[in-house]
């Protein structure tokens, strides 16, 4: 019972070692060859948002317009995606020991814990991304 105890409270240990170290991560997605750029932590949280003065058509606001929302969305999914892939680094081998295949027993296809393991945004139950179908 001891051992027991002992491997638990190792791997909550490493568990918190793991979200620290994804909460101090960011990772930075682009889009449109870098005109538009975002910033995530490794926790999935935008940060930053860099828009290059080159996407913007003064001749033609509206079409300029939905094209910059356009690449935001792209840039921001990429930047999600790189988080997601940074929380399975992190967590995959510590969720392993919850059931293996990276998954909780009775959660099949939901890699890690809660708040890890690719649940950036568009992966959690009504939060897809406009065009997400």
């Amino acid at each position: 019972m001891q051992q027991l105890l002992a491997a638990a409270q190792e791997m909550q240990n490493q568990l918190m070692s793991a979200q620290e170290e994804l909460a101090d991560s960011t990772v930075e997605g682009t889009a449109g060859g870098g005109l538009v750029k975002a910033v995530v932590s490794g926790q999935g949280e935008l940060l930053d948002i860099t828009i290059e003065p080159e996407a913007i058509d003064p001749s033609d606001p509206a079409e300029t317009a939905q094209t910059v929302a356009d690449l935001v969305l792209a840039a921001i999914r990429d930047a999600s995606q790189g988080a997601a892939e940074l929380q399975q680094e992190a967590m995959g081998p510590l969720a392993g020991g919850f059931g293996g295949e990276g998954g909780l027993p009775g959660m099949p296809g939901r890699p890690g814990m809660p708040g890890a393991g690719g649940a950036g945004p568009g992966t959690l139950p009504g939060s897809a991304l406009p065009g997400d179908e």
